[in-house]
């Protein structure tokens, strides 16, 4: 595994490289997914749908960069791997 942050890739086994792209567009796709849930919740939950597209619109920025960090550590450990 390379530990540099400067590296554009990574390897995640002894064949495989993951680039940090990658774990960008998992970010998104995921933070698309996870807003529009949150959105539908506070929409359901508050009966206004701007009251959910304000709770969206906030969560999605904070969300994406707390899923990031929470992937790029989880990249790190060797927990549950098997080599």
């Amino acid at each position: 595994m390379v530990s540099s942050m400067k590296s554009s890739t990574q390897r995640n086994d002894d064949k495989t490289l993951v680039s940090y792209k990658r774990h960008v567009m998992k970010t998104i796709t995921w933070r698309l997914i996870g807003t529009i849930d949150t959105i539908i919740i506070g929409w359901i939950i508050s009966g206004d749908p701007f009251i959910g597209l304000k709770i969206g619109s906030v969560e999605v920025i904070t969300k994406m960069v707390l899923y990031f960090i929470h992937e790029r550590f989880w990249y790190k450990l060797n927990f549950g791997l098997k080599k």
